[in-house]
């Protein structure tokens, strides 16, 4: 069985309180996003997962696709599968991509076994692996509050834009991105300013992460003023980063030969 894992972008991004386990409450707007990964699994003697692309790095255990497989198996009967993946999401981006991975794993062993599992049960294994690991179960537009675990329906079209992504040769760690944020609530919910017009995002929806990101990752922040600069009419960085994107009217061209060599572009 095959299917293609795909990232997801940050609308918005607040930090909203430090939590007594010292994590944080968030708000933002996951996002799907057609970039993807191409994930295939067949019945074999024994499990293994090979892969492609994009180098993995870490231990076979600890990858997010085995993770997922092994939690299924605890509970059901199933078989040794042999995993390939073929890696083009980048790492260290905040888009989402091993989290897609695990995700996809979860709702194809369930489709092509018959395990019978819902949605909601799906979410709880997926939950199980991170925050935003469920999101890729439904894969449509969502506003997320608590750690990014707790998902609201939203209305968000963005049918009539083109959405750019740029990754920067460099990858951002979460403590990294946390480090000198100040919790605080936003005198706007990002569930009000999506109501409006894309055109007057530029001043009223913000990443949290950037300020801090920035500082560190000068060449991130180059990059978001790029794509305003090639006729965005709203660009964020994703998450922690370090991937930016760009919401255009239309897409622009040459873009590539316009940017710091090593910069990845999609589409």
């Amino acid at each position: 069985m095959i299917g293609f894992p795909n990232a997801k972008i940050n609308i918005g991004l607040n930090v909203v309180s430090k939590r007594d386990d010292g994590y944080h409450n968030l708000e933002t707007i996951f996002y799907p996003v057609s970039w993807s990964d191409g994930l295939e699994f067949v019945i074999a003697d024994e499990t293994q997962l090979t892969t492609s692309g994009i180098q993995l790095e870490g231990d076979f255990e600890n990858n997010l696709i085995i993770k997922a497989y092994r939690l299924l198996k605890k509970d059901f009967d199933l078989p040794s599968l042999h995993f390939h993946l073929h890696k083009v999401i980048p790492f260290g981006a905040g888009l989402g991509g091993g989290s897609s991975d695990a995700a996809f794993t979860i709702s194809m062993v369930n489709n092509y076994f018959k395990l019978g599992l819902s949605i909601s049960e799906m979410e709880k294994y997926a939950s199980k692996i991170g925050a935003d690991c469920p999101f890729f179960i439904r894969n449509k537009p969502t506003f997320a509050t608590g750690t990014g675990n707790v998902f609201h329906d939203i209305e968000i079209n963005l049918s009539d834009y083109k959405i750019l992504i740029a990754k920067p040769d460099v990858s951002v760690s979460t403590p990294e991105a946390y480090k000198n944020i100040i919790p605080q609530e936003p005198e706007i919910s990002l569930t009000e300013i999506v109501k409006t017009p894309v055109e007057n995002w530029k001043n009223t929806l913000v990443n949290d992460f950037e300020k801090s990101v920035f500082q560190q990752y000068p060449q991130i922040e180059e990059l978001k003023n790029i794509l305003y600069q090639n006729g965005a009419v709203y660009a964020s960085m994703s998450g922690s980063g370090s991937a930016v994107f760009g919401i255009f009217r239309h897409l622009p061209t040459d873009l590539k030969n316009k940017v710091p060599k090593g910069v990845l572009i999609y589409p």
